[in-house]
């Protein structure tokens, strides 16, 4: 019965090592999908944040060549959006002014 009880033991203490492994393969294959999927995800923020600049950059450069007279534009949604644009500016312009107001009299 010794023999049988030792041979039980060294079922029972493989079965808890192979799934105590199984565990930690899994668990690495997991981190690893993770990682792999966060890194295409911070890629894709950073695509992201350089189109959202590049689409900035034509607009100032649009507004600003309209301005100049060096690009003329008949488009009645573009000449729209670039007067919203405008207008934003301007607003923004007053919250700075607001906003320096507020620190100055704190």
């Amino acid at each position: 019965m010794n023999s049988e009880n030792k041979n039980t033991s060294k079922d029972s203490s493989n079965d808890w090592k192979e799934k105590i492994n199984d565990l930690v393969n899994t668990c690495q294959t997991e981190l690893k999908k993770t990682t792999k999927i966060g890194m295409k995800m911070f890629s894709a923020s950073q695509a992201n944040g350089q189109l959202h600049e590049t689409y900035e950059a034509i607009g100032r450069w649009a507004v600003s060549s309209m301005d100049e007279g060096t690009l003329k534009i008949e488009d009645e949604k573009l000449i729209s959006l670039i007067a919203k644009v405008k207008e934003l500016e301007k607003n923004l312009m007053g919250f700075e002014e607001e906003v320096q107001e507020i620190k100055k009299s704190e």
